[in-house]
């Protein structure tokens, strides 16, 4: 019994040894100074105009530990005092202490903090050093009044171009990629769609191809069965009637379709109430859709519908929408998805209106009513 009571006391004396051992061995982290971060301007207009080129230059230093560790950093911004409970984050190297961002790249970090465009917002910047997901060191504080822009659909919107003999009356040039109606994709998955005006079925005028990066380089037509296929350098789209064409392309599958699409406005704030439209009229110098003058109630909607049907209408996105004189809002399209329920336009003074319509992008319709 006491050679058993030895071994067990030796056992516990060997672990202690043990444990001290290993405690001994443990490494402890010293932060010995924190990391710090400079801005080259306390504040900046973003311009759209520059959107590649640098807006911001930041300057840092990390923090040191002993002995020394990898870490990974990033630059987090956040409305001010918020205590950057919602970020967005840039990653930056440990090794190259400095970096600028670009106007585009600010003005995305806006958008992605939910900060409205034209007006300057405090915006609070700091120096992020995480060893691991709980060890996490925090450089001092920037506030930087940022004012950001709402982005031009022209600039951020996959296009293709399409050159046709419709062009000069349409306001742009014939067959001149550079210069013609363009079609979007706002969904940025290789299928466009948009609006063309064909005014003339004489001749060539009538008639177009669709071609991408401004170039003849790679364009396609129709593949000879005028059955919506589309074939690489294929022949002339041949328009059947004169009006506005509403164009949808898959340019992967090589397939395309045209409906006519001539828009009109109808409801009981207009003087015929839902009995029938006035129809707009195409500008070719706005390269908009324009009613000059109607009279519009302020007790009743109105929507714009496309050949005196409701297959295709513009309307508010999802509910009654008031506009306001000279403002300009975006407009959806019900037959592509966008509209929830079966909504209308006000106005909220009764009076002459001019009403116009810009159609020209699909990632962004675009309706102004004016009091006249």
């Amino acid at each position: 019994m006491k050679n058993i009571f030895k071994i067990f006391l030796i056992g516990i004396v060997s672990y202690l040894i043990v444990s001290c051992r290993e405690d001994d061995d443990k490494i402890v982290l010293n932060n010995t100074s924190n990391g710090s971060l400079t801005v080259n301007k306390t504040a900046i207009v973003l311009d759209e105009t520059l959107a590649n080129e640098a807006a911001l230059n930041f300057t840092y230093t990390n923090p040191t530990f002993n002995p020394n560790v990898v870490f990974a950093n990033s630059v987090e911004f956040a409305v001010a005092g918020t205590n950057f409970k919602s970020s967005a984050a840039q990653t930056v190297s440990m090794d190259q202490k400095t970096f600028s961002l670009t106007h585009l790249q600010l003005n995305t970090i806006l958008g992605t903090l939910n900060v409205a465009p034209n007006a300057a917002k405090a915006i609070e910047v700091r120096l992020k050093s995480a060893l691991n997901a709980t060890t996490v060191y925090y450089s001092n504080v920037l506030t930087i009044n940022i004012t950001g822009y709402a982005p031009n659909p022209d600039l951020i919107y996959p296009k293709i171009n399409v050159p046709g003999g419709f062009g000069g009356a349409a306001g742009y040039a014939n067959w001149e990629p550079t210069n013609t109606a363009n079609l979007f994709s706002p969904e940025k998955n290789d299928k466009y769609r948009g609006f063309l005006y064909i005014t003339d079925l004489t001749g060539e005028n009538g008639q177009y191809k669709f071609t991408i990066n401004e170039s003849w380089s790679e364009n396609k037509g129709d593949d000879g069965t005028n059955s919506g296929k589309l074939l690489l350098g294929g022949s002339n789209i041949k328009s059947s009637v004169t009006g506005t064409y509403y164009v949808k392309v898959d340019w992967a599958a090589n397939t395309y379709s045209n409906v006519i699409a001539n828009f009109g406005i109808i409801g009981d704030a207009t003087p015929t109430g839902w009995d029938s439209d006035t129809d707009f009229v195409y500008n070719p110098i706005s390269k908009t859709y324009i009613i000059n003058s109607i009279a519009l109630t302020n007790n009743g909607v109105f929507k714009f519908r496309a050949n005196d049907d409701w297959v295709m209408k513009f309307q508010p996105k999802d509910a009654d929408q008031t506009l306001v004189s000279g403002m300009s809002v975006q407009s959806y399209l019900n037959s592509e998805g966008t509209v929830t329920g079966d909504s209308g336009y006000k106005v909220s003074q009764a009076g002459n209106y001019k009403i116009e319509l810009d159609l020209h992008n699909s990632a962004y319709y675009k309706l102004t009513v004016t009091k006249l």
